[in-house]
C-alpha cells in the first residue's frame, strides 16, 4: 500500500512541476528596466521566462520634451498600440521580440492580450548641475508609463487592472555644444542684433535700445536690461555650417537646417534674465561684454540654465 501511495504521490509532484499547466495569476514587473528594440518600436521587460511588452509609435508618443505638471501624453490601446503579456517555458532575452523573426524557442506557455485601456505617459527632463556655475544641462528624458483600467484576455479569461505602472523607459538627446569664443561676439551689418555663433549653432540678442546698452562709454557700474518681449535671446542649433552671409541674406536660407531653437525665458528683477553689459575702451574704439545673469531656455515645456554667469560675447564699437 506504502509503495502505491509513494507512487501517486511522485505522479502528483511531476504533473505540478509541469510547466505546460502554469496559469499566471499575476504579473510584476516594478523591479525591470525597460528597454528599446533597435529595429523596431517596441518597448519590452524581460524578467527570467516572462516578458512585458508596448508596440507603440515612438517619435509621436515618447518626445524629448516634459509633459505639464499632472497632465501625461495619453494613448489609447488599439489595433496599432499593443501591451502584450508572455510566459516562457524558459528565460527569454531581446532575441524573442525584437529581431524581424523572433527566435522560436523557448516556446511561450501563456500570452495575454491588453483589449482596451489607456497608457499614460509622464515626460520629465534628466538634468544634471555644474556646481560651480550653476547651469544645467539636459542630458534625457524619463518616461513614467502608466497603463489605466487595462483589460487583459488570457487563456483562462480576462484580467483588468484599474492602475498597473510599467515603469520608467528613459531616452537620450543631442547634446548642445554651447561652444562659444567669448571674444567672437558680432554686431549685425542689418540691424540692432548681436550675435555670436560657431560650426553649427548661434546665440542672438535682440536689445531694444542697442546705442543705450552699448553706448561709447567706459562704465562704472554695468548697464542692465532684463528679458522680455523687448529684448530677446534666443539659442539655434543647425544641421550644417553657418557662416556671417546667414544673417543678413533674405529671405532666410533654408539650408543649412535649423534643427532646435530655444528661447531665453523672460527676466525677473534682480533674480534672473539679466543681460548686464560692462565697456572699456579698446585702443580708439570701445569694448561691450555681454554677461548673461541666471539665464533660462526654453523649448516646449522644458528648460535649463546657462548658469550664474554665461559670457555671451565681446563686440567692438567705434565711435
Amino acid at each position: 500500500m506504502k509503495r502505491i501511495l509513494s507512487i501517486v504521490t511522485l505522479i502528483f509532484l511531476i504533473n505540478a512541476c509541469d510547466d505546460g499547466d502554469l496559469q499566471v495569476e499575476n504579473i510584476d514587473f516594478a523591479d525591470v528596466t525597460a528597454q528599446k528594440c533597435n529595429s523596431k518600436d517596441v518597448i519590452y521587460k524581460i524578467k527570467d521566462s516572462e516578458i512585458l511588452f508596448i508596440e507603440i509609435p515612438l517619435e509621436t508618443n515618447f518626445l524629448n520634451d516634459e509633459t505639464p505638471v499632472d497632465t501625461p501624453r495619453t494613448v489609447q490601446i488599439s489595433s496599432t498600440v499593443k501591451v502584450t503579456y508572455r510566459q516562457y517555458n524558459g528565460n527569454v532575452t531581446q532575441d524573442n521580440i525584437c529581431p524581424t523573426v523572433p527566435s522560436a524557442t523557448p516556446n511561450v506557455l501563456e500570452e495575454w492580450t491588453a483589449t482596451s485601456g489607456t497608457i499614460q505617459i509622464t515626460s520629465t527632463a534628466i538634468k544634471t548641475t555644474n556646481t560651480t556655475t550653476g547651469a544645467t544641462k539636459i542630458t534625457g528624458y524619463k518616461h513614467y508609463i502608466v497603463f489605466k483600467d487595462i483589460t487583459f484576455q488570457k487563456p483562462t479569461g480576462i484580467q483588468t487592472y484599474e492602475t498597473y505602472i510599467f515603469g520608467n523607459y528613459n531616452t537620450t538627446v543631442t547634446n548642445l555644444p554651447l561652444n562659444f569664443d567669448e571674444e567672437s561676439g558680432q554686431k549685425s551689418t542689418c540691424s540692432e542684433s548681436v550675435y555670436n555663433f560657431g560650426t553649427s549653432e548661434v546665440l542672438t540678442f535682440n536689445p531694444s535700445n542697442f546705442s543705450t546698452l552699448f553706448a561709447n562709454e567706459v562704465t562704472t557700474t554695468p548697464r542692465t536690461v532684463l528679458i522680455d518681449a523687448s529684448n530677446t535671446i534666443s539659442y539655434r542649433l543647425f544641421s550644417g555650417t553657418i557662416n556671417n552671409e546667414y544673417f543678413c541674406t533674405t529671405p532666410t536660407p533654408t539650408t543649412p537646417t535649423l534643427n532646435q531653437q530655444w528661447n531665453a525665458v523672460d527676466g525677473v528683477a534682480g533674480t534672473s534674465g539679466i543681460v548686464e553689459v560692462t565697456t572699456t575702451t579698446f585702443g580708439t574704439s570701445f569694448q561691450h561684454t555681454i554677461h548673461l545673469k541666471n539665464v533660462s531656455l526654453k523649448k516646449g515645456n522644458s528648460t535649463f540654465n546657462l548658469g550664474n554667469d554665461f559670457i555671451f560675447g565681446k563686440i567692438i564699437t567705434t565711435p
